[in-house]
């Protein structure tokens, strides 16, 4: 039977960690009927200000019109639906809808959108771009594959989460864009660093080369985001070295498979394996600018400088 749009479907959201906590308050604020479940019950509990109803499990949520899910793993992609007391472990009830915003494997997704179908339950996968703070701008990207059917009927919802919901194709392809859209991510925060290391070498300060580089036609969304940790060298995390790493070791394998060279991105992951070996692991990715540094034989310093990094507004 599969989900069909209504004008206030009932919704049920799965992993209420620091981006799914974000995204279900969007729901909420829009006055969706929403209610939650998360592992670890006291992180759901907030959203009861908002208007939230928390359960036990998440077999609770199978008679939701649409059911989202943003977990941290396959494993938990797997207990959450198929597992005991997961979303379509009941007999008598199985959500019209699962939408799965997890980063997961392509298999893990494969098996989920599997068992979906045996119930009767269309299944999105629906990776998004972003972090609580872009989230709460509302800028936040989804890339979502599936069928269209679903995809078309789903996308009023998928819309109050974000500026951007773009239909990729069928069946996991949004997995794979999203890993495309992280290995671009390390290229081009490593470009730069290296022209921003190479303007300060050269005289100017980096709030100044990036204030430059950020009004002209190579500036973008991302480059401005990052300024202030550039700037200032606060690197306080939103993505980390190893998962960034992560993200290119199935893109490189990605490519393999599908016989796209992508050298710059290999040689790109060479220096993210370079800067964990030397210790960059907690911090954001951004520590990239400290690495090329490094190798430039200069030593840098917060420029204590007040930078919009353009999410505000």
């Amino acid at each position: 039977m599969g989900y069909r749009a209504t004008e206030r479907p009932t919704i049920g959201w799965i992993g209420t960690g620091r981006m799914g906590f974000q995204l279900a308050a969007r729901l909420l604020e829009a006055g969706h009927d929403v209610a939650v479940y998360n592992r670890t019950r006291a992180k759901a509990e907030p959203l009861t200000e908002l208007g939230a109803s928390v359960v036990d499990s998440p077999a609770d949520l199978a008679d939701k019109d649409v059911v989202f899910v943003m977990v941290s793993a396959s494993a938990d992609l797997a207990a959450v639906t198929t597992g005991e007391n997961g979303v379509l472990s009941r007999a008598d009830a199985a959500p019209g809808l699962i939408v799965d915003s997890s980063t997961v494997s392509t298999g893990a997704s494969a098996e989920a959108r599997a068992a979906a179908a045996g119930r009767d339950t269309d299944f999105l996968a629906a990776p998004v771009s972003g972090n609580p703070k872009v989230v709460k701008s509302g800028k936040l990207t989804l890339a979502v594959s599936g069928p269209r059917e679903a995809f078309d009927a789903a996308r009023p919802l998928l819309e109050v989460l974000g500026r951007g919901v773009t239909y990729v194709g069928e069946g996991e392809v949004a997995r794979l864009v999203k890993i495309a859209h992280n290995v671009f991510l390390g290229v081009v925060t490593q470009s730069l660093a290296e022209i921003t290391v190479l303007a300060e070498k050269g005289g100017t300060s980096r709030e100044a080369f990036l204030e430059f580089l950020n009004n002209s036609v190579m500036g973008s969304v991302f480059s401005r985001y990052k300024t202030p940790a550039l700037v200032n060298l606060d690197f306080t995390p939103t993505f980390t070295m190893p998962l960034l790493r992560k993200d290119f070791d199935l893109g490189l394998e990605a490519a393999r498979e599908l016989e796209a060279p992508m050298p710059v991105a290999a040689a790109a992951a060479q220096l993210v394996c370079e800067a964990i070996g030397g210790g960059s692991r907690e911090n954001d990715f951004a520590e990239l600018l400290l690495e090329q540094a490094r190798r430039s034989g200069i030593e840098l310093k917060s420029e204590h400088a007040t930078v919009d990094d353009g999410l505000e507004g």
